[in-house]
């Protein structure tokens, strides 16, 4: 599973302009709804209510919202690049600029997990992060994200 086939190049917000993890979680729930055809509350009450089991950011600035949705067709992410850290309640309490929203449907089982995975790998590696980090460009943000793994190991 590629990250291209999660999000599209209207799924990158390049610089987002929040002051709390509610209302990144409100504006990711937003630009959600709008691409995959949901009521944003509906979106953002899956996110809020997944978020109450644990926080989802996973460390070193980065967080990786997620939940499944009944009647959603596909997955779909939305990446975000915070304008200014805010407090997620990360595992490592730093605060978090990189934001990787991910939807399923209901049924994805095991696609969700790998979605989830591959999301993660990508985030982990510090290069990507700092590549990230260093542009505010919705469509050099969304080639940084979907690069081959092949072209980035290169």
């Amino acid at each position: 599973m590629d990250i291209a086939d999660l999000i599209s190049p209207v799924a990158v917000i390049p610089n987002l302009r929040v002051t709390s993890k509610k209302q990144v979680l409100q504006e990711l729930a937003r630009r959600a709804a709008e691409l995959c055809g949901l009521r944003e509350r509906l979106v953002f009450d899956v996110l809020l209510e997944r978020e109450r089991l644990g926080t989802t950011g996973v460390g070193s600035g980065i967080a990786i919202p997620h939940g499944k949705i009944p009647g959603l067709e596909r997955l779909y992410g939305v990446f975000a690049r915070l304008e200014r850290p805010v407090n997620f309640e990360s595992i490592d309490e730093q605060p978090v600029d990189l934001i990787f929203l991910l939807l399923a449907p209901e049924t994805a089982g095991a696609d969700h997990l790998k979605a989830l995975a591959r999301v993660s790998r990508l985030l982990r590696d510090k290069g990507t992060c700092e590549k990230l980090r260093g542009t505010d460009n919705a469509e050099a943000l969304y080639a940084l994200l979907t690069e081959s793994p092949a072209s980035r190991a290169a």
